[in-house]
């Protein structure tokens, strides 16, 4: 059923689909080798939405998101913030005195630096977390890691040796959850976020100008990324998530302003903020 189906972009197991189950446990998950299919997927109606990673507490933003969203068709409907809990998988019946090779993404190996050093195991770059998984299982060598989600070792029919093995017990990655149409909300809702992008005019303090009208209207503004379009360096795009409705009078004057200064503004969506951000807002605030 389409209607309760969401797209991925990785391997079944992979974090992207362990974040799909977590935010949709009832629907299905549809993996797809890159996010352009994801992004197909749901605007083909093979899907209903795709979850789709836009930054890590770790490794930062995402660049094919930034590029490939802005233009996709689709629309931001909601945002899930999933935990990174890297696991040490083995095939049955290996120990962690078997082990001498770790298998995973290059990131992922990366993170994981004091267990490598601690078990003298040697990194080997996969293409993904996931499939280091799935080829460790295949194999069935005892010497053979992988690092990857607890997921996979329930997929794959490995067995978790050590669990929460990250170095930062805060990696953590934010998704987009996007649609082919936008989510409907009052302008007065609480606790909404709005995702756009925009180019400023080729004029002296342009960017400046441009966000002033956000802080005299005292609208948060939670994210803030440049990135260059199509190889120029004159051509800066921004993306950018705040507070509120784009129709409630702070943002809506905040917004005006920016288009005042902007050759372009673009709304990607308004949706509610995630739970995981409500916990962390500062209580002061």
């Amino acid at each position: 059923m389409t209607d309760r189906t969401i797209a991925f972009q990785g391997r079944p197991g992979a974090y992207s689909d362990l974040a799909c189950r977590t935010a949709f446990p009832d629907w299905r998950t549809l993996p797809c080798p890159t996010f352009e299919a994801a992004i197909e997927a749901v605007r083909e109606g093979r899907a209903a939405r795709a979850m789709l990673p836009c930054e890590n507490s770790l490794a930062g933003r995402v660049p094919d998101i930034h590029a490939l969203l802005p233009d996709s068709g689709l629309h931001i409907v909601g945002e899930h913030f999933q935990r990174v809990e890297h696991c040490l998988l083995a095939p049955r019946g290996a120990t962690l005195a078997t082990l001498r090779r770790a298998h995973s993404h290059a990131v992922a190996l990366g993170q994981v630096r004091r267990l490598l050093r601690e078990l003298d195991l040697t990194p080997v770059v996969e293409a993904d977390t996931a499939g280091a998984a799935e080829q460790v299982a295949a194999w069935g060598n005892p010497a053979d890691a992988a690092i990857a989600s607890s997921l996979a070792a329930e997929l794959f029919g490995l067995d978790v040796l050590r669990r929460n093995v990250e170095d930062a017990a805060h990696n953590t990655t934010r998704f987009y959850v996007t649609a082919r149409a936008p989510a409907r909300h009052a302008a007065d809702t609480p606790q909404l976020m709005t995702t756009f992008v925009f180019r400023v005019r080729n004029v002296p303090a342009a960017l400046y100008k441009a966000l002033g009208g956000f802080a005299t209207n005292a609208v948060n503004m939670t994210r803030l990324e440049s990135y260059m379009l199509d190889g120029h360096f004159t051509a800066t795009q921004f993306l950018c998530d705040v507070d509120g409705h784009p129709e409630h009078p702070p943002l809506r004057r905040a917004l005006e302003e920016l288009a005042f200064f902007s050759r372009e503004c673009r709304i990607l969506g308004v949706y509610p903020a995630a739970p995981a951000r409500l916990a962390q807002s500062d209580p002061a605030d």
